[in-house]
């Protein structure tokens, strides 16, 4: 074995291209360069501040194998990687091939994109490639890319130099000091802080706010998402988000909900459906509209389902007596234009309405009816008080009117100022009338024949009524009327001037809330 000791302070090796295309490496310094023909054919080992230039870039070491036949080189200790003034990689291992221009390092490697001053994205892993011809630096037994908002850590990796875009795989977490994203698969810009979502994905936002999507986009810096394919927006407190197509902005609170939008409220047990909607994290305020549809199942026995062209929601505050803290929360719903209201015990239709958890009420507007069994009632406005989850009275005011239907289609009716209808288990029972009072009924005598058509008017009446017929009336003394024979009812004794029957309007099942009926 011979060994043949150079040394020098500076080398220099101007060599022939191996093929068209190719350029070579060139030596630019060592201290020591020594032959091993039998440990290490065809190297030149070298020692020492060693420096090696291909095209712009260098590459320094403590020492090297440099294979001049294959135009590639071997460092060791202390390496450092240099391309143009932005890209800077550490390791304690490189492996260079000049003519495929693949830099492979081992060990602590650390590779730093940009410059100092403009907060550059640094990679670290203990295996890293980077194919200078593509601009790709790849990794695959684990990895961490670090910017100056985001930390990203996956098993398998790449980092395109040019476009600074980074495509992450397989137990990929990205932390930020505001939330934590997990997913299989993630692409990332380091100059925009955009995540591209392109595999099932998990954000937890504070503790406080939980998105779920597979498909969409998370602006790391503005908290700006869109999210796609029904992604999910959940918040500790029991509301969740989630539709067709959601923009979410985290910072403002805002969402927006194109298709199949539902808005859940877990601690009120409401949901508001539609196929865009809006909703503001402060006060849980937000509406839906078309096909807009809110159910309340605060009582999963009796569900009600609210449709309007137009339904707002928030949630409000009760203050306790003295007016100085916080007590509880309730919401408030409206509805404008076209409200049908479906309830197993009352259905409903009127031009607007607002609902109130904090006492159970529904207060209608614009010609309001409701019915239950075989009554319609209406007014110029109502309120209808739940009670339990069911309906326990309403209250109509100015032009009130209950009309009853038997079953030979005989119509009891009852007009007044004022009206109170009480229900139990669903069906009316007892109907006071107030502010002259008129009716139109056909009593009956006990074997069920009609004795005839009574009419009266009085300031106050009072129905009972039992099995949907009409069992007893009671009147004030002032109480004026006449009782006309079966056949000798005369024309139009048999309608009240408020009278009217709205069957066809009348709501038949949830799916039938949104049936569209002309005024």
């Amino acid at each position: 074995m011979m060994i043949r000791p150079i040394l020098f302070g500076l080398m220099s090796f101007v060599l022939c291209p191996l093929s068209f295309g190719q350029t070579m490496v060139y030596l630019e310094r060592a201290e020591n360069l020594n032959y091993d023909e039998e440990r290490i054919a065809g190297a030149q080992i070298l020692k020492g501040n060693v420096v090696f230039r291909h095209e712009e870039a260098l590459m320094y070491c403590d020492s090297a194998y440099f294979y001049e036949n294959t135009n590639s080189l071997d460092a060791f200790g202390h390496v450092r990687f240099v391309q143009g003034d932005t890209l800077f990689g550490f390791g304690d291992l490189l492996y260079y091939d000049g003519n495929t221009k693949l830099a492979r390092m081992r060990r602590n490697v650390r590779l730093i994109h940009g410059r100092e001053k403009e907060n550059p994205t640094i990679l670290m892993t203990d295996s890293l490639n980077y194919d200078r011809v593509e601009g790709v630096a790849y990794y695959y037994t684990g990895g961490e890319v670090k910017d100056s908002l985001n930390t990203l850590t996956s098993v398998r990796g790449n980092y395109r130099t040019s476009t600074k875009q980074a495509v992450f795989s397989k137990e990929v977490i990205l932390s930020n000091p505001r939330f934590v994203l997990t997913s299989d698969t993630l692409l990332y810009n380091t100059a925009t802080k955009i995540a591209d979502i392109v595999s099932p994905t998990n954000i937890i936002y504070e503790k406080e706010t939980d998105i779920i999507s597979s498909h969409g986009w998370y602006n790391t810096e503005t908290e700006q998402s869109m999210l796609l394919d029904r992604s999910i927006v959940h918040h500790v407190d029991g509301k969740l988000m989630t539709g067709d197509t959601i923009y979410y902005d985290k910072r403002i609170g805002f969402g927006e909900v194109l298709g199949q939008m539902q808005m859940v409220d877990s601690a009120q047990k409401a949901t508001l459906y539609g196929e865009y909607g809006q909703m503001w994290e402060e006060n849980s305020r937000g509406y839906a509209t078309d096909s807009a549809l809110m159910v309340d199942w605060s009582d999963s026995l009796h569900l009600t389902y609210i449709h309007a062209d137009t339904l707002f929601t928030e949630e409000r505050h009760y203050m306790d007596t003295a007016m100085t803290e916080l007590d509880s929360t309730y919401r408030r719903v409206q509805g404008h234009y076209g409200v049908r209201v479906y309830r197993d015990d009352m259905q409903m239709t009127c031009d607007s309405m607002v609902y109130l958890t904090s006492d159970s009420t529904m207060h209608l507007y614009s010609k309001p009816i409701c019915w239950s069994e075989n009554n319609q009632i209406s007014a110029d406005s109502m309120v209808v008080f739940l009670v339990n989850g069911m309906v326990e009275h309403a209250i109509g005011y100015v032009n009130a009117l209950c009309v009853m239907e038997d079953s030979l289609n005989f119509y009891n009716q009852m007009s007044g100022k004022e009206m109170i209808a009480y229900l139990e288990e669903g069906e009316v029972k007892l109907i006071d009338m107030s502010g002259n009072a008129l009716t139109v009924y056909y009593p009956k005598q006990d074997d069920g024949e009609y004795v005839g058509l009574n009419t009266t008017e009085s300031s106050f009446i009072r129905m009972y009524i039992e099995n949907q017929e009409i069992h007893h009336i009671r009147f004030t003394k002032e109480t004026t009327g006449i009782l006309y024979p079966m056949d000798q009812i005369p024309g139009g004794a048999d309608k009240l001037a408020l009278f009217f029957w709205a069957a066809e309007k009348r709501p038949t099942g949830p799916e039938d809330v949104f049936r569209k009926i002309d005024n």
